[in-house]
Order: structure tokens, then sequence, then C-alpha cells
């Protein structure tokens, strides 16, 4: 199994504990350790839990966090994602910018993109992807 950057959509179901998400992203721990997610990734999460001021949630969520790996937005990964940008524009099919950032940032790191959102990253040409959901 390739490493993995977890999307938004993916940590958010974790943490609602989906069956089959939990599961899956158990038994990525044991193969690796900690999981991946994109500086943008940690942005959407906290950004929604200080907008419901879900202090408790913040807690346990930095803890989780604290164990596992934010990659950050590298000049590379910019590049590669206003790559991905203009080649979507250009056909007519964008996406969020956030979204072309994460899939920027598992390109770059060679690492498959687990999103259940594949509506979106499927249009995106070399970018692997996984649903755990």
């Amino acid at each position: 199994m390739k490493q993995a950057l977890i999307d938004t959509d993916t940590l958010s179901y974790f943490f609602h504990k989906n069956s089959a998400v939990v599961e899956k992203l158990d038994k990525y721990l044991k193969e690796y350790g900690f999981i991946n997610i994109s500086v943008v990734t940690y942005y959407e999460v906290l950004n929604g839990l200080y907008f419901k001021d879900a202090k408790n949630q913040l807690v346990k969520f930095e803890q989780f966090v604290e164990l596992n790996e934010i990659l950050p937005l590298t000049d590379e990964i910019a590049k590669k994602s206003a790559e991905i940008y203009a080649d979507l524009r250009k056909k007519g099919q964008t996406i969020g910018h956030n979204d072309t950032l994460i899939a920027g940032t598992a390109i770059v790191n060679d690492m498959t993109l687990v999103t259940n959102n594949t509506n979106h990253f499927g249009r995106i040409e070399g970018l692997e992807i996984d649903n755990w959901a």
C-alpha cells in the first residue's frame, strides 16, 4: 500500500466514527504508524471547529494532529496546483482552490489521495485516488 494523503471529508468521517473509514484507517496505521494530511485540510477542519465554537472537538483534533503529519505547502506544490487549476479551467471543469492544493500536495509527494469526493478529484490527471467511505 502506497502512503496516503487523507482528505478533509475522510478525516471528518473518521471523527464521526464511520465504520468503513475507521477500519481502513486502522489498517493503514498498522502499516505506517501515522497519517498524512495537507496543511489545507488542517486549515479546513480548524475553520469548521472554530466556527462551531467546538472547544472539546478542537482539543481532540489537535491531539490527533500531534500524532500525525501535516504536509506544508511548498513552491513545488503551488506550481503543480496552479497547473492543475489552469488545466481544469481550460476544460471548464474547475474545482475549488483548496481541493486543487490538496491534489497538488498528493501528486508532488507521490501519495494516494483518500477522499469521498471522487467527482472533483477524478478530473485531475495523474492523481491516484482511493475512497474509504
